[in-house]
């Protein structure tokens, strides 16, 4: 028996099957906006059986989404092919911390749950930088509320603009560029995009740092935390699945009230 997180984000929706409080497995679907309640149910119930984990053997779903497009085929999605209503993390739900952005119901999802598993897991004060479709700084109190942050565009964000309004810059694959002084476009290009957005990251946290009381830990998520995460000082934890985590800590807390 076990339960299902799911990540909602701009480019991909990435599934966690739990087995109690252990991740299990983690599969990963591009988000298509205008998919349907069928299309996402199948895909979903066809990756369950590599967890294995059968709809009779979920307990519970719960879920995140920053794309509301297909929240309502989503829900379907779980509740005709899974046999479960899922629940969705917004600004309403209980989740045990505040939240002292000045419109509460401005905060991404995504956030607030970062917030709540740093707190959980690790305490306050904390800053969670999640490299996504946008990268996310996530700043949480010495009691864990969620006291803010930053969005800026994300490193492939940036890469996809940058090529389409520049003729003649070629769209490149990622890659980790051994230094800073490119002689060749390609060098160049990887050289501006990695190195700038390490530098963009470094700048960020340390102006967040200065603005918040006590010794904040640096906290990086999502996509390319193993890559940029372990090159950005001050010293980083590189969590990829803490998003996932604060899932599962929000589904046990409704769990206990209920």
């Amino acid at each position: 028996m076990g339960f299902l997180a799911i990540d909602v984000g701009n480019t991909q929706i990435t599934i966690g099957a739990f087995e109690k409080q252990k991740l299990t497995h983690t599969f990963r679907l591009q988000t298509q906006s205008h998919a349907t309640a069928d299309e996402l149910g199948i895909q979903i119930h066809a990756l369950l059986r590599y967890a294995p984990l059968g709809y009779n053997e979920i307990l519970g779903i719960i879920i995140a989404s920053v794309v509301p497009q297909i929240d309502s085929a989503l829900e379907l999605a779980c509740t005709q092919y899974l046999k479960k209503k899922p629940l969705f993390v917004t600004a309403q739900t209980r989740l045990g911390i505040i939240n002292r952005y000045k419109n509460p119901q401005e905060v991404g999802a995504d956030r607030l749950v970062n917030a709540v598993a740093v707190g959980e897991l690790l305490g306050g004060p904390a800053i969670v930088v999640d490299f996504g479709t946008a990268t996310t700084f996530d700043c949480v109190g010495a009691r864990g509320e969620y006291l803010g942050g930053v969005i800026s565009p994300g490193l492939e964000l940036a890469h996809d603009a940058l090529t389409a309004r520049a003729a003649k810059l070629p769209k490149i694959p990622f890659g980790v560029p051994q230094r800073a002084l490119g002689t060749t476009t390609k060098e160049s290009l990887q050289s501006g995009l990695f190195f700038g957005y390490i530098a963009l990251v470094e700048g960020l946290l340390q102006r967040l740092i200065k603005e918040m009381p006590g010794r904040p830990k640096i906290v990086a998520t999502g996509g390319l935390a193993s890559i940029i995460g372990p090159r950005i000082r001050p010293s980083v934890l590189v969590m990829p699945a803490l998003t996932l985590d604060g899932l599962r800590i929000i589904w046990e807390r409704s769990t206990k009230r209920k």
